[in-house]
């Protein structure tokens, strides 16, 4: 899992959710489960 500030570039994969947990914002991908991420 990438934490980084921005993740736009994780968002725009083919196959990205984008979640919001906790006050956090996730990137969770069912295709690619490489390009996973977190904001915050």
């Amino acid at each position: 899992m990438k934490v980084r500030a921005s993740i736009r570039s994780l968002a725009k994969q083919p196959g990205a959710q984008v979640v919001r947990r906790r006050g956090r914002t996730f990137v969770i991908n069912k295709k690619n489960p490489r390009m996973k991420g977190r904001a915050g």
